[in-house]
């Protein structure tokens, strides 16, 4: 990263209105409630960060094993991380304005990349919204085609892409 005091520490419980308050920012037009945003830092905390710039809050990643080929439904609850999960899924990664260009995004998704292979997964997959598809690529995810999952992405936005690394 590109500046000091910038720093991806694990997420607890207590930081769940923190970042359903930065999703409301990033994300208003993907709306999730807190109780969906704390039972992803509950079934998988080791995929969950949160991003201080000198102490202060200013992004998270949520991110776990599941299903490739298949999206969680936006704004579900997943009850629990399938016995058979064969991708690792980025949920969320979502930085304030004044987070982005230090390196920040790229630095923790190299860490997630690390730890999706040390865990055995051969691919990783998400959903790029806001214009983020330039960004993904340029860390090796492709967009897919599966048309089993046409629906399911319109119901974030028409520009929603499936993407997955290998």
């Amino acid at each position: 990263m590109k500046l000091k005091d910038v720093k991806w520490r694990a997420m607890s419980g207590y930081d769940v209105a923190t970042i359903h308050a930065i999703a409301a920012v990033v994300h208003p037009g993907f709306f999730e409630t807190p109780q969906v945003l704390a039972e992803r830092q509950r079934l998988y905390p080791t995929g969950a960060h949160l991003l201080e710039v000198n102490d202060r809050p200013v992004g998270y990643v949520l991110s776990h094993p599941w299903r490739l080929g298949t999206l969680p439904a936006l704004n579900s609850l997943l009850g629990t991380i399938p016995a058979d999960a064969d991708t690792y899924y980025v949920h969320d990664l979502a930085l304030l304005p004044l987070a982005r260009g230090i390196g920040a995004a790229a630095h923790i998704v190299k860490a997630l990349s690390k730890h999706a292979k040390a865990r055995g997964f051969t691919t990783m997959s998400l959903i790029a919204v806001n214009a983020s598809q330039g960004f993904w690529e340029t860390h090796g995810f492709a967009v897919e085609h599966l048309p089993a999952l046409t629906q399911k992405l319109l119901s974030y936005e028409p520009s929603a892409r499936f993407m997955v690394k290998r």
